[in-house]
């Protein structure tokens, strides 16, 4: 048969289609042989990579220790859970399955070990998937847990190694430390990153570098016996020696959650600073979080003693009188008429009782925490004069701590009614921080210390590879003028009419400032209200030669109205335990000349002969007042058990007609504890002690009575003050 000529053309092409395919295989075989590469690459190489791997080999982040060593954060290793369910990784021949075989029994035992439901692990278990975790309750499993159930030889139950970061001491300095997260690395590892705090600030340091295994491996991914392998060791991060103090943060912290409970305060502040070095042995907030589990930080993000800037109310007068005393225009007996300052343009500036107490010295216009004393004293040195003071102590701007997002604060000084607001804390802003930094000019002799946190980094070789950031900032005040303003400090706690009365620590002498800021919120202004104010004391002791500065700031506590209660109580105790139970474990010896306040517990006396219940309250040096002429007493108020001083009033009450009793001279408080135990209408005007009362003694009262007085200020009289705007 005759083949056609396309045939034969088509056979043609694809012979040499053929022959050209074959020329090029051998041509590229014959290459390949003398030149070694494909493609420009090297095959040696090419069969490195690809016989070649790689494991990671994790670094640990390094520890935050306090300054005695204790670990504050540190790496730990955990363990997750899982459980292969999938039957084709258990080879045919197996003796021992690979997957799990009986998913009741594995359940019962696991809900043994784990925060897990037995019927919720049986769901895990027996789900259509290759394997499978259990959540939470299956990670950060110790290495105790991960030996139990390793001893229970349960199938297809296996644990992944994991590091994971831990804060051995809860919600403790929670804010300062921060916390961190994982970061997804090229290279498929992960590595702890720090997110807030001292994590984020320093993670430069605490990130280590992780090193790497290589080795050869054969087709299947196995080590080749005979193949060498290089590691790479692991850097590990830097050790980080803060300034905290593991005792007094927890002094600070349990004091805090004392006060949480029992005011439950929108916000708690606290700081406990060296007196000589500026260094912070404690420093914590309210609300808080635990790192270990993040509870709570959705909402309590920042760290507001260095993120937020606040008017800090009259523990600014501190700066103001070292300023007048600096300049010499401060004469503690010299005297000024209180009640008001006229600013020109601008509405007067009162003092906290708004009629003031008359001609008064400076000296006592500072122990009530007069504005208008500051005022007086800023016109006197010149608004300019002052503006350079604010300057000097670094108003306005950053301290340098060893913490992210630090704020400055803002000097208001554009008006002039602001210049003389800001001698007593009110227009200008400042940070917690810039307040503990000026402190130190009056505790170390006019020498003023920045803050800092950062004792030592040190590598894993124990070498320093960052000291600390301790330093001095400048010298606004000498330390004569530094020496003087602790005296009138310390008056305002000695004296009777001093509004730090409330921070005596029996022992020790104690200075400072108590403050009483309003608090101004856009579109609405300066809150009103009796407990809307962010209270707080600034103090240092002992007085005679400062080791510490504890400083307090609660806001909006919960106060008891109704007994007039004031905003220096919840302040008071967190400062006073902190303060005291800070110099004793620091070994400072208390001071014998220090009088001590004896505190009288009231007993319980309801039901018993009124003359012998009167005869005994005085015995204890409390001062009895009768209502009624009945034989027996009904009630006594305050009740058994509360905390009184001596000389304090105690109102008994018994049968028969209640009579009003002088009340001239009385405090507030006595007052309202005979408000209280009559259930009597009441109203008053004024601060301080009683000078009228509308209803006589001896008047017969009723239900229906309606007492109302009026309140001045006396001289050396003991008694409680109401809380105002600005002490």
């Amino acid at each position: 048969m005759k083949k056609r000529p396309s045939m034969n053309k088509r056979g043609l092409i694809l012979f040499i289609g053929f022959s050209f395919l074959l020329f090029s295989l051998t041509y590229r075989f014959f290459v390949i042989q003398l030149t070694g590469q494909v493609e420009g690459k090297s095959l040696k190489v090419y069969a490195e990579e690809k016989y070649t791997k790689q494991r990671t080999l994790q670094a640990s982040r390094g520890d935050i220790v306090d300054r005695t060593g204790e670990p504050l954060a540190t790496d730990t290793i955990t363990y997750k859970l899982v459980a292969i369910l999938d039957p084709s990784v258990t080879p045919d021949n197996a003796k021992t399955p690979n997957h799990v075989v009986d998913p009741e029994k594995t359940a019962k035992e696991l809900a043994k070990y784990i925060p897990m439901e037995e019927s919720e692990i049986y769901k895990q278990l027996t789900k259509d998937l290759f394997q499978v975790e259990f959540g939470a309750a299956g990670k950060n499993l110790t290495n105790e847990v991960k030996s139990k159930i390793e001893a229970l030889k349960l199938p297809g139950i296996t644990f992944i190694r994991e590091s994971k970061r831990a804060y051995p001491n809860g919600d403790f300095a929670s804010h300062l430390l921060g916390f961190t997260n994982y970061q997804n690395n090229k290279n498929g590892s992960k590595t702890l990153v720090g997110q807030m705090g001292l994590e984020k600030s320093l993670d430069e340091y605490l990130q280590g570098k992780d090193g790497k295994i290589t080795y050869k491996s054969d087709s299947w991914g196995y080590i080749l016996p005979s193949a060498a392998t290089k590691i790479t060791e692991p850097k590990n991060g830097d050790t980080v020696y803060v300034t905290i103090d593991k005792k007094i943060q927890t002094f600070l912290e349990d004091a805090m959650n004392d006060v949480q409970t029992e005011y439950n305060p929108k916000n708690i502040m606290g700081i406990v600073a060296d007196a000589k070095t500026g260094a912070i042995l404690a420093m914590s907030q309210r609300p808080t979080f635990d790192p270990n589990t993040r509870e709570g930080v959705e909402n309590n993000w920042h760290n507001v003693i260095v993120e937020n800037a606040y008017e800090p109310g009259s523990t600014m007068k501190v700066v103001t009188l070292a300023a007048s005393i600096e300049e010499g225009v401060w004469n503690p007996n010299e005297a000024y008429q209180s009640g008001s300052f006229s600013v020109e343009g601008a509405p007067a500036i009162h003092d906290h009782n708004k009629v003031g107490w008359g001609p008064i010295s400076y000296l006592e216009g500072i122990q009530r925490s007069s504005n208008v004393a500051v005022a007086n004293l800023v016109k006197k040195m010149g608004t300019d004069t002052f503006r350079n003071y604010l300057d000097k102590f670094k108003f306005g701007q950053t301290t340098g701590i060893e913490l992210p997002s630090e704020a400055t604060g803002t000097i208001q000084y554009q008006w002039e009614r602001d210049r003389y607001s800001t001698a007593y804390g009110q227009a200008t802003s400042v940070t917690a921080l810039q307040m503990i930094q000026a402190m130190t000019a009056i505790t170390n002799e006019g020498k003023m210390m920045r803050p800092y946190l950062v004792e030592k980094i040190v590598d894993n070789n124990g070498k320093t590879v960052k000291g600390s950031n301790m330093g001095e900032v400048g010298t606004p005040i000498s330390a004569d003028t530094a020496k003087q303003v602790i005296d009138v400090l310390e008056s305002t706690v000695t004296s009777d009419i001093g509004t730090g009365k409330g921070f005596r620590i029996d022992g020790y002498r104690v200075a400072g400032k108590t403050g009483t800021a309003q608090i101004y919120e856009k579109e609405k202004g300066y809150l009103t209200g009796w407990d809307n104010y962010l209270f707080s004391f600034i103090g240092f002791a002992p007085a005679d030669n400062p080791e510490l500065i504890v400083y307090v700031l609660v806001q909006q506590p919960n106060l008891d109205d109704e007994s007039f209660e004031s905003g220096s109580e919840p302040v008071s105790k967190i400062f006073n335990p902190v303060m005291k139970n800070s110099l004793q474990y620091l070994k400072i010896k208390p001071d014998e000349s220090v009088e001590k306040a004896k505190v009288i517990n009231v007993p319980d006396y309801s039901s018993k002969n009124t003359g012998e219940v009167v005869a005994k309250l005085s015995s204890l040096g409390l001062v009895p007042v009768v209502l009624g002429d009945g034989a027996n007493v009904q009630k006594i108020y305050p009740s058994a058990g509360a905390k009184l001083l001596n000389g304090e009033r105690v109102i008994v009450v018994t049968d028969g007609q209640w009579k009003m009793p002088d009340i001239h001279n009385w405090s507030l408080s006595d007052v309202m504890k005979l408000v209280h135990a009559t259930n009597m209408q009441f109203s008053f005007e004024g601060n301080g002690f009683v000078t009228s009362q509308n209803l006589d003694p001896d008047t017969v009262i009723t239900k229906e009575s309606n007492l109302q007085i009026t309140l001045q200020p006396a001289v050396n009289n003991s008694g409680e003050e109401t809380n105002q705007t600005d002490e």
